[in-house]
């Protein structure tokens, strides 16, 4: 056990730094650490300073301590603004921003790192929560006015015999009428006040998840290139696990934003004539590997003279989309088929119909709407943010089609994108 007379930090002006200090040997042994840094974890002096400094890293932060950071320390003798994911003595993940330095002292290498840890995510999720109940209190004045002036008109027609004996009372009612509208006015400024919020809270979480996420896939390639050495096939399949890792976080984020943008309406059309056919072939291909994986058989049956009026990239994200949940929800040895006919008011059907678990009917009707997970339980097949379907189902709406689902539990679903003929 340690205590604060083994720690030269401690009594010291470091225990007052508005930021995290630790120091460690090259064996990883814990030498010093600051109050900040205790407090910032929940540790004792004791508990902590002695220990490894893997003790205080999460499990995903401890592969990218051995993999990456202690090595680029070991190359450069620093390491800058660097994201790591500490583990808190109660279980809680605490974010961070190391600087480190490694130099000799009294004949023993150590690393000294500075810690700041990041608090804007925490900041921006307090004002978009203030200023969606701004909104919601907007939203109910709103009602209610509306309401009140209804009420008023339906008077005024009533009392159109009594306009002369009346002509006080009206002067009142417009002057009713006239705070009604200074009303609706702060309601109109407080919801934008609402969005405006939302808006820099997306833009801030852009900003914060994808410059780490990105960071982690320069890195990952850095190591697979053998920049700091040779790897061996047991690192190159753990890196292989984290960079798949990272695609699927960044896929999540941007579900996130390309709703936010819808939403917005921000997004831009180009429609031009196109083949189904050509669409299925660009598509299919995507998702062959992962039917493979699971031994699902695929049939396509799409009328080679059939076309569409729609914008190319934002159809064939549909339609990945699409067969991307077919393959996910259906048994391995099923089947998903791609039918594409003319439907019966001017309009063109791509259908995908697989042989997989279905969607329960209470469901069935939710299952366009955002974040909705079709199986939410804690052993659920498929991760994501449910808003595939809904932004696709978006993205059909705004080139004036439609997209629909049918299910029966444990035979199967059918999703049908409907376009406008070409």
């Amino acid at each position: 056990m340690h205590d604060g007379a083994h720690d030269p930090i401690a009594g010291t002006l470091l225990d007052d730094a508005p930021c995290g200090y630790v120091v460690f040997a090259d064996d990883g042994t814990i030498r010093a650490a600051n109050a900040t840094l205790l407090d910032m974890l929940g540790y004792a002096r004791d508990e902590l300073v002695g220990r490894h400094v893997e003790s205080m890293l999460t499990v995903g932060a401890r592969i990218f301590y051995q993999t990456h950071f202690f090595p680029l320390l070991r190359l450069h003798a620093r390491a800058e603004e660097i994201f790591l994911l500490l583990r808190a003595r109660d279980g809680t993940d605490v974010g961070t921003l190391v600087n480190a330095v490694r130099r000799e002292r009294d004949g023993e290498w150590r690393t000294e790192c500075v810690l700041l840890r990041i608090v804007e995510r925490r900041k921006f999720e307090d004002a978009l929560l203030r200023a969606k109940k701004e909104a919601e209190a907007a939203n109910a004045a709103l009602v209610a006015s509306q309401e009140q002036l209804e009420e008023q008109a339906v008077e005024l027609e009533a009392q159109a015999t009594e306009l002369e004996a009346q002509s006080e009372e009206l002067r009142t009612i417009n002057e009713e009428l006239m705070e009604r509208g200074v009303e609706l006015e702060e309601a109109r400024a407080a919801a934008e006040r609402a969005n405006r919020a939302k808006s820099e809270f997306l833009a801030t979480m852009s900003h914060e998840l994808r410059t780490p996420l990105n960071a982690i896939a320069g890195y990952v390639q850095i190591l697979e290139l053998g920049v700091h050495g040779p790897i061996t096939t047991a690192q190159q399949e753990t890196l292989g696990r984290i960079e798949r890792s990272q695609r699927h976080l960044l896929r999540l984020i941007n579900d996130v934003l390309n709703l936010a943008r819808i939403e917005a309406g921000r997004v831009e059309y180009r429609i031009e004539r196109i083949s189904v056919t050509d669409l299925v072939e660009s598509v299919l291909p995507m998702v062959e590997p992962q039917m493979a994986a699971r031994r699902l058989r695929s049939f396509v049956r799409v009328p080679g003279t059939l076309d569409v009026r729609a914008d190319r990239e934002k159809t064939e994200q549909i339609l990945l989309n699409l067969l991307s949940n077919a393959a996910k929800f259906t048994p391995p040895d099923g089947t998903i088929r791609i039918v594409a006919s003319p439907y019966d008011d001017g309009r063109v059907a791509v259908r995908v119909e697989d042989t997989g678990i279905g969607i329960p009917p209470e469901k069935l009707t939710s299952v366009f709407e955002p974040f909705v997970q079709v199986d939410a339980s804690s052993s659920r097949r498929a991760q994501g943010t449910g808003l595939g379907l809904s932004i696709s189902r978006d993205l059909a709406r705004g080139m004036k089609g439609d997209l629909t689902a049918e299910s029966v539990v444990d035979v199967g679903s059918t999703f049908t994108l409907l376009l406008p003929a070409g």
